[in-house]
């Protein structure tokens, strides 16, 4: 396993064979609360991923024990101006955004606290896995603002407009529980396992073709809002972008011959 550090507060680690990492929220003492300098942190992580062709599939995870992240840090915001405010925000939005638009599978490994910010970094993330000590939420009308690193557009895609809307208007948090039966993380598991879950997950994903794994990412994330003819051309474009490469002629090829596909990636 190799590690590399962007700022203090992130860590990005590629396990052994490179095709899964870690990009790791490692600011302990604030229970890994966005600054400035840890949003910063997260994109330049985000973007070395991005870029990294060997990657197929991330894992978002936490080093405090009893959080995964608890959202925006409202102790720096507290010393802001107005004009701070403003200053602050391209760099926060491109922290979230350079999750969301990972592009190859990303799994969020959640335990403890994950709440406004914190579960939007999640809400971020393709799909889920939480243990049972998680709690969920998106408290932001509850100070004043609202979710504004996704959480009013990605969490009525995955629960509906108006569970989305009761849970954000009454800021409530959830336990690990409720938050599974209605659909908020994909995946329970018992305490001290969601990443240990989550990189299985991953390593199961990552057997599979790149070329494949991110163009049905993409064919996901842009036919969804889009009536069923339009998703149907995004999904054709996906489909011509992988039908003459050559990990559609090694993915045949080794189904034919029964044996385990080496993927060439292109």
């Amino acid at each position: 396993m190799s590690e590399e550090r962007f700022g203090e507060f992130v860590l990005v680690r590629r396990h052994e064979d490179g095709h899964v990492a870690e990009l790791v929220l490692d600011r302990p003492k604030a229970m890994n609360a966005v600054s400035i300098e840890m949003a910063r942190s997260i994109a330049a992580g985000c973007a070395a991923l991005g870029a990294d062709k060997d990657v197929r599939a991330v894992v978002v995870t936490s080093t405090h024990e009893r959080a995964f992240c608890v959202g925006a840090d409202l102790k720096e915001r507290n010393s802001f101006s107005d004009a701070d405010m403003l200053r602050q925000r391209p760099g926060s939005r491109a922290a979230y955004t350079g999750v969301l638009e990972l592009p190859v599978p990303a799994v969020a490994a959640v335990h403890g606290f994950a709440l406004g910010g914190g579960f939007e970094l999640a809400l971020s993330c393709d799909l889920i896995v939480a243990d049972r000590t998680a709690v969920v939420g998106l408290p932001e009308v509850s100070v004043g603002v609202i979710p504004g690193g996704g959480g009013t557009q990605l969490l009525p895609r995955r629960v509906g407009a108006a569970r989305a809307a009761e849970l954000i208007f009454t800021a409530r948090r959830l336990e690990a529980a409720e938050a599974r039966e209605l659909g908020l993380v994909d995946e329970l598991v018992e305490a001290g396992r969601d990443r240990e879950a989550a990189l299985a997950l991953a390593s199961r994903i990552a057997a599979h073709s790149p070329v494949g794994l991110r163009a049905a990412k993409r064919a996901l994330r842009l036919g969804q809002g889009l009536d069923l003819r339009a998703g149907l051309e995004v999904e054709d474009a996906a489909w011509r972008a992988v039908a003459f490469s050559g990990d559609r002629a090694e993915g045949v090829a080794a189904f034919n011959e029964k044996r385990k596909p080496q993927w060439p990636g292109e």
